[in-house]
Formats: structure tokens, sequence, C-alpha cells
């Protein structure tokens, strides 16, 4: 019977479970571990101490259908709908967003019963408190290992939490995708280019790595980095009229081109090279 492990249990990992417990035609031993104390994961929903009917929703606070979705997902809102888990939002709230076409869900027992639904439907073994610190080969079997407790091995294994928390694991898991690992580029902002543009590479290095970590918390720090300085980055100010090219002098024939005389896209260049090529038509 093949083991396999499914580290998360918040949407994409109970719905996982429950989808291979559904689909899979072979008996299998389904475990689901979670490093909190709860099921949820960002869709947690939180209860008062002094009456638990008293709920709030700390994550997601209600579902939009788009029409796109509405018609290739319509099975799981239909199961949802039909268990009460899931039922149409009909109270307006102050800053929605509304798009023809859309509809808008609630759950009345709070958003983690969605969760609960599905590790229901997996009949898996849930384990919460297990914080996974290394994944290693052993006999062509996963060993997979926590902060407590002694590593067990698996046939299979889903990593569901959040990328940053994936790229922290230790062990052979860190070579399991490719020999190369992954690459991550940081653009800034034209003002922001401006403002450092003379100051020193490592500065601004830091700077950038000091944001990035505002927008993902956690993230190991780069093997290897390049900090490039692209000191006419893109055009702000195009030549007047967009000529698409400059002509300086005709006898001999010297011209200039680029995005600077368009717009400072793809389409500005093709459009430069254009223009060059028609006022050197008759020049060859």
């Amino acid at each position: 019977m093949a083991r396999v492990l499914i580290v998360g249990a918040g949407l994409s990992g109970s719905l996982c479970a429950a989808l291979l417990r559904k689909e899979t035609a072979h008996p299998l031993h389904l475990a689901v571990w979670d490093k909190a104390g709860d099921s949820g994961g960002r869709m947690t929903t939180a209860r008062s101490p002094h009456n638990p009917r008293s709920t709030v929703d700390l994550g997601a606070q209600y579902i939009t259908c788009t029409p796109h979705y509405a018609k290739k997902h319509q099975s799981f809102y239909d199961e949802l709908l039909a268990h009460g888990i899931l039922k149409p939002l009909t109270s307006p709230i102050e800053g929605m967003v509304m798009k023809e076409g859309d509809y808008n869900f609630m759950a009345p027992q709070g958003v983690s019963s969605i969760i609960k639904h599905y590790l229901n439907e997996s009949g898996a073994d849930i384990c919460f408190r297990q914080c996974v610190t290394q994944i290693n080969l052993r006999n062509d079997k996963w060993e997979v290992s926590k902060e407590t407790g002694s590593p067990e091995q698996f046939d299979i294994v889903v990593l569901t939490m959040p990328v940053p928390q994936i790229l922290q694991l230790q062990g052979d898991i860190a070579n399991a995708s490719s020999e190369i690992g992954p690459s991550l580029v940081i653009h800034t902002t034209v003002p922001f280019g401006v403002t450092h543009l003379e100051h020193s590479v490592e500065d601004v290095q830091e700077l950038i790595f000091q944001q990035l970590e505002t927008i993902l918390p956690g993230l190991p720090r780069p093997v290897a980095t390049k900090c490039q300085k692209w000191r006419y980055s893109q055009v702000t100010h195009a030549a007047a009229n967009y000529p698409g090219q400059l002509t300086l002098h005709r006898k001999p024939f010297l011209v200039c081109g680029g995005d600077g005389f368009t717009h400072s896209n793809f389409d500005g260049c093709i459009a430069s090279a254009l223009c060059v090529l028609e006022a050197l038509k008759n020049h060859i």
C-alpha cells in the first residue's frame, strides 16, 4: 500500500487529499501534516472561548466565483452548496468590487468548514503541530523529518505550504527538482533607480533585499546575486512627435534610431527599425 504525505492542511492540501481518496483506484495510506494547531491555513476560523458558535474568519471572508470557473469547477460549488457549507452571499460588503457574471458565497459555519469537509472526505490521518524540516531520499522513498518525533518514510510527498516555507526545507529536496536552482529577478521602479543611481551596488542591493523581505518574509538568502544598474533603463521623454528616427547627416548618411524616437517597448523598437529602414532605402 502506497504511503502518501500531504504537507499543509489548507484548502489546496485538504482538497488534494479528498481527490486522491476519491479518484485513486488502489488502496493508499494518506497522511496530512500541518505545523499549526488546526486546519485551515489562510482560511482559518477563530471561535470565541465563551461561545463556540461565535466565529470570525481570519483569512478569506467570502469566495468569488467568476463565470470562467463557474463552468469549470461547477461540481465543487454544487457539492459545497448541497452540504450547506457554502451559501450565496446576499449582504453587501463595503469596498466589494462586483464584476458582471461574478457570484459570491459565504460559509455559515466559518470558511475553515470547507477545509474540514475535504479532510473528512479524505479519511486521512491528520496530524497537527508537525513542522517538517528535512526531506531526504532513502531507498527510493522520501524520509521526512520534523522538529519533534522520529522521521517517517513515504512513497509520495505533496507540499502545499507557502513557497518560502518550501524553500527553507533542508535535505535532498534542495536538489530534487533540478541541478539548477530557482532564479528570482527583482526590478525596481524608475524613481528608485534615479534616486540611487550614483550609490554603490552593495548599498542598493541591501535596500532591495530589505524590501524583498517584506514581500516574501523568510525567503532564504541567495547563493549568488547580480545587481545590474541600468543607467538608461527606459525612455521617459521621447523625441517630439515620435519620428522613429533622426537623420543627422545625409552625405555620408548618419541616422539615429531606437526607442528614444518612438516608445520604450518592444513595438517601439520595431517601429523605429522600420523608420530607419525607410530612411536608408534611397541611400543604399
